[in-house]
């Protein structure tokens, strides 16, 4: 993978992480990444009830979603819509054309359309 000097910053670093991590993963066979962060939720949720039970209930099925998914499509979504990378920022990161880049990211979103039906 070639990442470009003088580019953005957070580009390389999510570039280094992706491939410790995938350097770990290799040594310790483990066969997914799950995600452990939690969910913030928002303070007028906090006094109905109702609406916080339904927000940890919907948090779990994207969570679920989300783990359920190809090592390659999670990294794609993450990376595009939790960090708000650009497609081109994700191809850095994952050392791949923009074009898969797309492909994964619909093939992601398609299958977390499945999962919510």
């Amino acid at each position: 993978m070639t990442v470009s000097i003088g580019g953005d910053g957070r580009t390389w670093l999510l570039a280094i992480v992706r491939n410790t991590c995938y350097t770990w993963l290799q040594r310790n066979r483990k066969p997914s990444i799950e995600l452990d962060e939690d969910i913030p939720e928002l303070d007028s949720c906090r006094s109905n009830p109702e609406a916080v039970l339904l927000r940890s209930v919907d948090s779990e099925r994207l969570r679920q979603a989300l783990d359920d998914l190809p090592v390659e499509f999670r990294e794609a979504i993450v990376l595009r819509e939790l960090e708000g990378l650009s497609y081109k920022e994700i191809g850095t990161v994952a050392g791949i054309p923009v074009g898969t880049v797309m492909s994964r990211l619909a093939r992601a979103r398609s299958r977390l359309q499945e999962s919510a039906d």
